[in-house]
């Protein structure tokens, strides 16, 4: 972005928000009578103010940051009370754990992510040291085709065979790459019939389910994988099994990721 670019948005949003002050010179004009100065000797007194206040530049841009904080915690919590069913309990998703669990953890996860497959040995501890939780995973891919024909595979899978589901998602999860090529290789080796599963990736209903999390994950502001949801609340990459520990912990607790 130029620098003329920047101060025209610089210009524009210090008015917006009414944190621009006119320099007293021009006050001191107008309220003497001397009329309203044109556009070009307005711009030019801006500019000359701003270059010698620049530290204003950086006042805007952080009440833009806040400001768009502040409208992206709505639009969140907006989803939360009016489409929970779409990020809990969605006929299409994937359940693993205890399905009536006490609490409820999601993940938004591509199959070539590299932080999702280190992620992977998280989830498995999850499951394995907590009988009352509730994993639900969402087919999210973002890096490209190999990741949404690899998604595409996994969600026939798991309509077909859920049982070879979790033994599927573990050898995925943990090759080197994804593709439809490898997922349909693993699919057979889990003992899927491959024949069978194939032909399932003509059903609409597939790509229904992926542009379903898509536009759900849009409406969340999530862009990026592994992404959590955990008690109404958006956590991209959470780091580690013990911190997600301490997360469900806090929400048996107080019904929050955080308990004062």
């Amino acid at each position: 972005m130029t620098p003329l670019r920047i101060l025209a948005i610089a210009v524009a949003a210090l008015a917006g928000i009414g944190i621009f002050v006119l320099p007293r010179y021009l006050v001191a004009d107008t309220a003497a009578g001397a009329g309203s100065p044109d556009r070009a000797s307005t711009e030019r007194i801006v500019r000359d103010y701003l270059l010698a206040n620049p530290q204003i530049l950086r006042e805007v841009a952080e009440k833009l940051r806040e400001q768009d904080e502040k409208k992206a915690d709505e639009a969140r919590a907006d989803v939360f009370r009016k489409g929970a069913s779409d990020i809990y309990d969605s006929p299409h998703q994937v359940v693993l754990g205890n399905p009536n669990g006490d609490v409820t953890l999601v993940e938004f996860f591509d199959y070539n992510c590299g932080y999702c497959k280190q992620a992977l040995a998280d989830t498995e501890e999850l499951l394995k040291a907590d009988p009352k939780l509730r994993l639900v995973l969402k087919e999210f891919p973002v890096l490209g085709q190999d990741s949404v024909d690899a998604a595409r595979v996994a969600v026939a899978l798991y309509s077909q065979a859920p049982d070879k589901y979790l033994e599927f998602h573990r050898r995925l999860l943990s090759a080197e790459s994804a593709s439809a090529e490898v997922a349909l290789g693993i699919a057979k080796d889990v003992g899927v019939d491959t024949a069978k599963l194939s032909a399932a990736l003509a059903d609409p209903k597939i790509e229904q389910n992926l542009v379903a999390v898509q536009r759900l994950a849009k409406s969340l502001g999530i862009n990026g994988t592994p992404t959590y949801v955990i008690a109404d609340r958006v956590l991209p990459g959470v780091g580690g099994a013990d911190t997600l520990k301490d997360l469900i912990a806090n929400v048996r607790k107080c019904g929050e990721v955080g308990c004062s």
